[in-house]
């Protein structure tokens, strides 16, 4: 899946946007076929603390209420938990993709791990020698 509207800004900016009230949501909707339903999400989006939901939401909106009943019986039954998310704007990953964004960033420096005090670091000064990682047990 892709993140959307987070385009220009690196991980420490979006962090501070999320603290202001920013979140990333997806927007599930649903394809019913007479026998066959189909529960979809959208692409992942950054919703920024002075925006409305509704300006990514609409699209999926009008696919889940023209195509998503027609099944039976999952798709009402999918479609109205898809119409429950858009009216709360969105499904909430913010967790999830802050925890991903975090463990990804290229600007952190991830070769020197602190764990109770202690610092240890992962790269080798020489390539025979093996990293130390010191764990207390």
């Amino acid at each position: 899946m892709q993140i959307k509207n987070i385009e220009g800004l690196r991980v420490s900016q979006v962090r501070d946007l999320v603290h202001q009230g920013g979140k990333f949501v997806v927007f599930p909707y649903t394809v019913s076929f007479i026998l066959m339903t189909l529960k979809r999400s959208s692409d992942i989006y950054f919703i920024r603390p002075d925006e409305n939901t509704f300006k990514y939401s609409y699209g999926y909106v009008f696919l889940n209420l023209i195509i998503g009943w027609w099944g039976i019986p999952w798709g009402p039954i999918y479609t109205i938990g898809s119409a429950y998310h858009h009216a709360v704007g969105g499904k909430d990953l913010t967790q999830a993709v802050m925890s991903h964004l975090t463990h990804h960033d290229p600007e952190a420096n991830t070769n020197t791990y602190n764990i109770n005090g202690i610092e240890s670091s992962n790269q080798a000064g020489d390539s025979n020698e093996t990293p130390i990682y010191n764990i207390p047990v």
